[in-house]
């Protein structure tokens, strides 16, 4: 094989004869050199590839325990804000709790000063309520925890209020209770009648028309005498025409007198219950018969 290998430069040719077995040798170093530039740029593409891939892979990882660690704090945040929003519930259950038994104490003091039933205002059960309900109703969601925290809040202050104003109801009847217990009323004696009335009357002595200070109640001899409030005695010994006379200061102005008593059972500065027995039923002192001359004063002043 010959090749003609001409110069641009000089404008000349020569001419070089070539064996075919160096042609075929040259092809084959084209062919081998070839297929290695081949060989060694996809290496090296491969390589290349596989590092950026791996890189980004390790980044990708990375990145990913970032997000992992963000998320875990995220979510130890928001248990720990769910155990702070759970302990501050829990404190505020206690609170109502507190409330309600207090709630159930006073009540329960309120039915037995008011005489009320016991069964129907028992504070140890669920009160009777219902009604119904629409069925469209019975698919809408449950509350919402603001919903939740908004209406316990709302309780809380209900509670309040009523505590207070049970507190204050359960002072005026307190009030009520002692006015009543301290207030002169009812009959000093256990059985009995009334002999002689409070005002005008004919003295059963003399004869004479007097004003009767007291009412006069007769009765056995030896029956018992009764305070009719409570209060402090404040006399307790024979005094002139009463007989033996037992005193009571009830306070606010209101004095009793309970004359001719057989028998006195109370001594000064001794505090009396009403329908508590202070005297044995008798006749002394400026008397007919067994009887109890009661008398209630007013600052000083008998009073029917």
């Amino acid at each position: 094989m010959e090749l003609i290998i001409i110069s641009k430069s000089h404008g000349t040719s020569s001419r070089v004869r070539v064996g075919v077995g160096t042609m075929v040798w040259v092809m084959v170093g084209v062919l081998v050199l070839g297929v290695g530039v081949f060989y060694g740029g996809m290496r090296y593409a491969m390589e290349y590839t596989v590092g950026r891939v791996l890189g980004y892979t390790e980044e990708a990882g990375l990145a990913w325990q970032r997000e992992v660690r963000h998320q875990r704090q995220v979510i130890e945040e928001a248990r720990r804000g769910a155990q702070e929003d759970l302990n501050a519930l829990a404190l505020k259950l206690s609170e109502l709790q507190a409330h309600v038994m207090r709630l159930d104490a006073l009540g329960a003091r309120l039915v037995a000063m008011a005489n009320l039933s016991a069964e129907e205002f028992d504070f140890h059960t669920v009160p009777g309520i219902g009604g119904p309900v629409e069925v469209g109703l019975l698919t809408e969601k449950g509350m919402e925890v603001a919903d939740f925290l908004e209406s316990l809040e709302s309780l809380s202050g209900q509670l309040e209020d009523r505590g207070e104003k049970l507190a204050a109801l359960e002072s005026l009847l307190m009030n009520r209770r002692l006015e009543a217990e301290i207030f002169p009323t009812g009959s000093p004696v256990k059985g009995g009648w009334v002999s002689s009335y409070f005002g005008r009357r004919t003295d059963p002595l003399t004869g004479r028309q007097e004003f009767h200070e007291g009412v006069d109640f007769a009765g056995r001899a030896g029956s018992q005498v009764i305070a009719v409030a409570a209060g402090i005695v404040t006399w307790s010994g024979r005094r002139y025409s009463y007989g033996n006379l037992v005193e009571v200061n009830h306070g606010n102005g209101y004095v009793t007198r309970y004359a001719h008593n057989k028998e006195n059972l109370v001594s000064v500065g001794e505090k009396v219950g009403k329908g508590q027995v202070i005297a044995v039923l008798g006749s002394t002192g400026r008397s007919i018969g067994a009887h109890v001359h009661f008398e209630v004063l007013h600052n000083g002043k008998a009073v029917d």
